[in-house]
């Protein structure tokens, strides 16, 4: 509209380049070098020493606690579900969790047996989820000739099933003889 006075152009530094300084650049670098003794150097050379040191032993023991916190034992006994449990415990548990199933029945001596073992599997074992449930409880009709039945998942499917003692060659068994 012309009432204002015209803007002055934005103000643009010159591009910086340094001037080339070779004398007292050299003169500083070699007083530098020529002022240290032997032992500053050494001392110099110690501490690229102690760096790598210091960042080996840090990632020992940084290594240390994730394989102890591996460890960790997360679970810890086998436990008894209901029908209504099963989803929640099992099929939704997530994929870094493997669970076995005991599928079993009260007063029938096989399930007794693989029960002691799965004890025994459960102290070796802390980062695996052990439960057991009533045969009857989990599938209706289930046969008991079918007892104990294990089923093992991973990321809420069934990766392998073991259908009664004969699996394992005998009809009683110990924690040796059990593989998964």
């Amino acid at each position: 509209l012309g009432n204002l006075p015209p803007k002055q152009p934005a103000f643009k530094p010159l591009p910086f380049t340094p001037a080339p300084d070779q004398e007292h650049s050299i003169s500083k670098d070699k007083f530098f070098l020529d002022s240290k003794t032997d032992e500053e150097i050494e001392l110099e050379d110690d501490l690229h020493l102690y760096d790598n040191r210091f960042l080996q032993e840090y990632k020992y023991k940084r290594l240390a606690e994730m394989r102890k916190s591996i460890q960790v034992a997360r679970f810890g006994s086998v436990v008894l579900i209901s029908s209504s449990d099963f989803v929640r415990e099992v099929s939704q548990i997530g994929s870094d969790v493997w669970i076995v199933v005991l599928l079993y029945t009260n007063g029938y001596a096989e399930c007794s047996v693989l029960m002691k073992c799965l004890e025994e599997l459960v102290v070796k074992y802390p980062g695996t989820k052990f439960v057991k449930i009533v045969s009857t409880d989990c599938l209706l009709n289930y046969p008991d000739y079918n007892l104990p039945t294990l089923l093992v998942y991973n990321n809420g499917a069934v990766i392998a099933n073991f259908v009664g003692l004969r699996r394992f060659r005998q009809r009683s068994t110990s924690e040796g003889n059990f593989h998964v």
